[in-house]
């Protein structure tokens, strides 16, 4: 399901959902041949390259079973056997879990598309792969399989055999490898499915999409027509969540003493592009948000101004001056989303700007749909995450910088004053501070810098 939707379309998902009963009547090989027909046929190659790079690891990663890796931990060499398409796991499996070799089930290609038929050698059967891998005579030392027909030849093969027990797959969330052992840090991540797609929940997903559509544009229209009182309580009448704290103590702000001057600058770690919206709508204020990648379509449903930014560090630093002048800005200099707890490296132009600095701290939850990607239609990215059911936002405003904390009043260079920002918002929100930046991300989740053509050129 995740190749069908992430990699291929709706359509293609739906497809293979409706099949889901006639799959149930069939026998185990015609099951899993009818499953890759339906989700690689006319499949671009290059589509399933990023979906086996950038979707698949998540759920791997999520579903990997403790017992396993702590075995695979201790073993030197490592060669996997699977029935699926290689193309499937293998990426996954050399990466996180540095397995040496991959033997899985070859699919057909035709120019730069999948056709949906397995090679002409089938269907990997378990035990005769090994044979062929290994040799007559030559065994593997420790085999690991499942309570399965399929698996059994197999790990009987070799020397040691374990297999993983019913307990362990019944109650897999309590048998699954924390985020805290994970052989490799998932930072990146994309696709927009936020749940592992089983029959009953992918079924669910399909239900809940033409509701979930009116929803998103009721909940966009209410913040971009009424109050902002009446938007908040209509849209936690519609299943929204939004939780500000701390702002009570940053009211001092509001002073006639600080009107006279510049505006203040609130700085916030970047979960969606509706950061600076929620934010706006919480304090009851209109605030200036300023973007580096923006569409047309969320320029113009956006409730607040927003200022595209051109990545010219002197041309952006004047523009933010000048919104400055007008009144409250908002900046997110992450300068991208990330999903997962980490926060990437803020950039210091903010810090020069101004001496007041109010750091704040958010985070999101979402059950359906990510509402952020790097790879896909960016201007659904709104949408997307308005079309959770109860999609949350926590927002923690956080005393102003310290004037010893800043770089006119302290003496500050504006990197420590980004490290310092960085450090205090990763404390409230429990996250990791990293050093990547927004081209690691979608260099590696697009093949990209992630630079986008201003309207002008």
């Amino acid at each position: 399901m995740l190749v069908a939707f992430e990699g291929g379309s709706l359509v293609r998902a739906l497809i293979l959902l409706l099949s889901w009963p006639i799959l149930c009547l069939l026998d185990w090989e015609s099951k899993l041949k009818a499953m890759i027909f339906i989700s690689f046929c006319g499949l671009p190659i290059k589509s399933m390259a990023n979906v086996s790079s950038t979707v698949l690891p998540k759920f791997y990663l999520e579903n990997l079973n403790l017992h396993v890796f702590e075995a695979f931990q201790a073993i030197g060499c490592k060669v996997v056997f699977t029935s699926v398409p290689r193309v499937m796991v293998e990426g996954f499996l050399r990466n996180y879990l540095k397995v040496d070799d991959v033997v899985g089930t070859e699919l057909q290609t035709c120019g730069n598309y999948f056709t949906g038929l397995v090679s002409g050698s089938g269907l990997v059967v378990k035990h005769k792969a090994l044979v062929e891998y290994f040799g007559e005579e030559r065994r593997p030392d420790v085999g690991i399989g499942a309570p399965n027909l399929h698996d059994y030849p197999f790990i009987s093969l070799c020397k040691e055999a374990y297999i993983v027990n019913n307990e362990d797959i019944q109650g897999w969330r309590s048998s699954v490898v924390g985020r805290e052992r994970y052989p490799k840090p998932l930072i990146f991540h994309d696709g927009r499915l936020a749940f592992l797609p089983t029959p009953l929940a992918t079924l669910c997903m399909f239900m809940w999409i033409p509701v979930g559509i009116f929803v998103a544009f009721f909940r966009i229209c209410i913040g971009i027509v009424l109050p902002y009182r009446l938007a908040i309580l209509l849209g936690c009448w519609s299943g929204l969540r939004i939780d500000l704290e701390g702002y009570k103590r940053t009211t001092t702000l509001d002073s006639k003493q600080h009107r006279s001057k510049k505006g203040v600058l609130f700085v916030c770690s970047h979960r969606t592009l509706l950061d600076p919206v929620f934010l706006s709508t919480s304090m009851g204020k209109p605030l200036i948000a300023v973007t580096y990648s923006l569409s047309k379509f969320s320029e113009i449903i956006a409730p607040i101004k927003t200022v595209r930014l051109t990545r010219d560090r002197t041309k952006d630093g004047e523009a933010m001056q000048r919104m400055l002048e007008k009144g409250d800005l908002v900046v997110c200099p992450e300068g991208t989303t990330c999903r997962e707890p980490y926060l990437l490296r803020f950039s210091p132009l903010f810090a020069e700007l101004t001496d007041e600095i109010v750091p704040v701290a958010v985070n999101t939850k979402v059950s359906m749909f990510y509402g952020t990607t790097a790879s896909g239609l960016k201007w659904l990215d709104p949408i997307f995450f308005l079309m959770n059911p109860r999609p949350s936002y926590q927002m923690v405003v956080l005393p102003k910088l310290p004037r010893e904390w800043t770089c006119g009043g302290g003496g500050k260079s504006s990197y420590e004053v980004a490290n310092y920002v960085q450090t205090e918002l990763a404390d409230v929100l429990g996250f990791e501070c990293t050093k990547l930046t927004r081209k690691d991300k979608y260099l590696m989740l697009a093949g990209n810098e992630g630079l986008v053509a201003s309207p002008t050129q």
